[in-house]
C-alpha cells in the first residue's frame, strides 16, 4: 500500500510529526481519520503527491512522540494531563474573551456573533464526555476489561464526531479563525486561543480514536497492555 492509499489516521500514528503537516493543510485526521491521504487531498484540492513527499521526508525521530510505544495506562495518563486538564483551563477563558468581543464589537460586520453561546454549549458537552471517560471507560481499559469497553468506545467515537462538528461551527462563525483588520488585543487573544483549542482537541481525538480505541477494537496488531 502506498502512502497515498493509507488513511490519515494510519499516517498520524505511524509517522511522528505527520499531524503538524495535517494541521498545516487543515486535513482532519481525527474524526476524518479513516479517509486516505489521496481522498483527503482531493477533497481540499491539494497536491497529494506533494503531501506524500512532505510526509516521507519526516524521519522517525525528527519530531514528536511515537504514541504507539506507550502502554494503555501511559497513554491514558498523557491524555488526562495533556488534554483533559488543559481543555478545562482553555474553555472558561475563551468564553470570557468571546463575551467581551461580542459585547464591544457586536456591530462589527465580522464579529463572531453567537460564539459565546456555542463555546458554553461545547464546554458542557466536552465536560460530560471527559467525565464518562475518566469515571467509566479509562478505568475499564486500565484494568484490562477490554471486552466491556467496546460499547463505551463506540459511544465515545460518536461523541468525538460531535466535537468535530463543534469545531467546524467555530470555523464558520469566525471565518476560519481569521482576524479582521485592526482587531483589538482581546479579539487577537480569542482567536489565538481558538486555534490552540482546535489543534489540541484534534490531537486529543486522534490519540483516542486512532490509537487507544483502535486497540480496543482489535484493529491494531501488537496492542499493548498497561
Amino acid at each position: 500500500m502506498t502512502i497515498l492509499d493509507q488513511s490519515l489516521g494510519q499516517l498520524a500514528r505511524s509517522i511522528p510529526g505527520a499531524t503538524a503537516i495535517f494541521h498545516k493543510y487543515q486535513l482532519d485526521f481525527c474524526c476524518g481519520g479513516k479517509h486516505s491521504l489521496r481522498e483527503a487531498a482531493a477533497a481540499r484540492a491539494l497536491d497529494a503527491e506533494s503531501l506524500a513527499g512532505e510526509l516521507q521526508a519526516l524521519t522517525p525521530a525528527s519530531e514528536g512522540q511515537d504514541w504507539n510505544n506507550l502502554t494503555d495506562v501511559e497513554l491514558i495518563e498523557h491524555i488526562l494531563t495533556r488534554y483533559h486538564d488543559v481543555h478545562r483551563q482553555q474553555l472558561p477563558e475563551l468564553i470570557r474573551l468571546a463575551q467581551r468581543v461580542e459585547l464591544v464589537h457586536g456591530s462589527h460586520t465580522e464579529c463572531p456573533v453567537g460564539l459565546t453561546a456555542h463555546l458554553e454549549a461545547m464546554q458542557q458537552e466536552l465536560e460530560k464526555h471527559m467525565r464518562k471517560e475518566e469515571q467509566i471507560l479509562f478505568p475499564m481499559i486500565s484494568q484490562g476489561m477490554k471486552g466491556m469497553a467496546v460499547q463505551p468506545v463506540a459511544m465515545m467515537r460518536h461523541e468525538h464526531d460531535d466535537h468535530g462538528q463543534a469545531l467546524a461551527r467555530i470555523e464558520r462563525v469566525t471565518r476560519g479563525i481569521t482576524l479582521p483588520k485592526g482587531a483589538c488585543n482581546t479579539w487577537r487573544a480569542l482567536y489565538l486561543g481558538l486555534a490552540t483549542l482546535r489543534t489540541d482537541l484534534m490531537n486529543h481525538i486522534h490519540l483516542e480514536n486512532n490509537i487507544l480505541f483502535d486497540r480496543i477494537d482489535g484493529q491494531l496488531e501488537g496492542a499493548r497492555h498497561g
